[in-house]
């Protein structure tokens, strides 16, 4: 893999404060208020590695990784971001997106900031590409978070926006008090994360939606700054797991738009991971390093569709595209629509007991029946806002 250049950090000891209450809420710049990291090991001379991610980063002391969140202070290693909030919506789990959880309900999605990954696209730069330090916040415990759930009526808890591996201590802890209070947990993540990390976290995760950025080794070199084979190895890990799985593929014109490409790609995911595994293409636009680059023509979102639909997957949907056929539900027996969207909105629900109501075929996915709540108060939620 190749190496990524160092990452500058500030030394500051004493960074400004600023501080405004809202409710429970505080917004702040703080210094280095810190979290015991769990998946570190000493090694030697007070260094201690991470081996949260594949980077395995050594850090002597006062050195902080490539998530540029997680640091050595007096040879032990710290979370920077725990429960530093720099955004937090009740959205629909249709945003994710998931369309085979719970679908038409909604999600309390929050995230920290930091990212284990340096992709040129990324939609979300202003929070995954910056350190803890960097951001304005809100702290917030795991009880909080699934207490503000729970009185609002969300059926799930969201890790999203940015990169949940690089605030996996806040997610674990919260998602583990989220089931206890009959929450269901989604992760939306790159998947650059170890086994055994990933391992212990599905116990606590309902579904988690992977973005499986292309196909090529090269791709995920030059452009993601990961690795293709990490994400392929923990897409089987999830799947054995049982936690539902959904995947997105970002395709972007010119870097992994390659026909032929996206085929192979679509017959790994049915040979490794089962034909009934929803596939998600997603529209690019021009973002963050790849301003120069158009958006993704809807016809070449089309001809990838159709490719994954050829080699034998059931559930192949288009993203980005509103009002697209694509971004509807299909009985792969009947070809009736199972459910109709309307951007994030689901407007025809015709699944009953996780089966087609027409034919009676069965659908895979997570559906159960939700009773609307008329009392989300959204005034506390919607700073920071961001995709998926």
């Amino acid at each position: 893999m190749q190496p990524l250049p160092k990452m500058q950090f500030r030394k500051t000891k004493i960074i400004f404060i600023i501080v405004l209450t809202l409710g429970f809420f505080t917004l702040g710049l703080l210094a280095e208020d810190k979290y015991p990291a769990m998946w570190q090991e000493k090694v030697f001379d007070g260094a201690v590695r991470c081996n949260l991610c594949p980077y395995r980063c050594i850090l002597r002391e006062g050195q902080v990784g490539q998530c540029g969140v997680r640091k050595n202070i007096g040879g032990k290693l710290y979370s920077l971001n725990y429960g530093k909030i720099v955004a937090f919506n009740i959205d629909p789990v249709e945003k994710k997106p998931v369309f085979h959880f719970l679908p038409g309900s909604f999600a309390l999605s929050l995230a920290t900031a930091g990212c284990n990954l340096h992709c040129k696209f990324c939609q979300n730069w202003e929070i995954s590409q910056r350190t803890a330090q960097e951001v304005p916040f809100r702290k917030l415990t795991p009880e909080q978070i699934v207490d503000f759930a729970k009185k609002n009526g969300c059926d799930s808890i969201a890790y999203t926006y940015s990169e949940p591996v690089v605030f996996y201590e806040l997610m674990y802890n919260t998602a583990k008090l989220a089931h206890k209070k009959g929450l269901r947990n989604i992760m939306v993540t790159a998947g650059f994360i170890n086994p055994q990390p990933l391992k212990e976290l599905l116990k606590y995760m309902d579904a988690v939606k992977v973005d499986l950025k292309g196909f090529s080794k090269d791709f995920y070199k030059n452009v993601v700054f990961g690795d293709r084979d990490v994400i392929l190895n923990n897409l089987k890990i999830i799947k054995q797991s049982g936690v539902w799985l959904e995947i997105v593929n970002l395709v972007i014109p010119t870097l992994n738009d390659n026909l032929d490409e996206i085929k192979k790609m679509c017959e790994w995911i049915r040979d490794n991971l089962g034909e009934d595994v929803p596939l998600h293409f997603s529209r690019f636009y021009p973002m963050y390093k790849l301003k120069n680059l158009p958006p993704t023509p809807v016809e070449t979102l089309e001809k990838a569709r159709n490719i994954a639909l050829a080699v034998g997957l059931k559930y192949v949907y288009i993203g980005n595209v509103p009002g697209n056929p694509g971004e509807n539900t299909y009985c792969p027996k009947c070809g009736r629509v199972l459910i109709r969207r309307q951007g994030y909105k689901v407007v025809e629900n015709n699944i009953v007991n996780g089966r087609c109501k027409f034919c009676g075929e069965k659908i895979p996915g997570v559906f159960a029946p939700l009773e609307r709540d008329s009392g989300r108060d959204y005034s506390l939620t919607g700073f920071a806002a961001k995709k998926h």
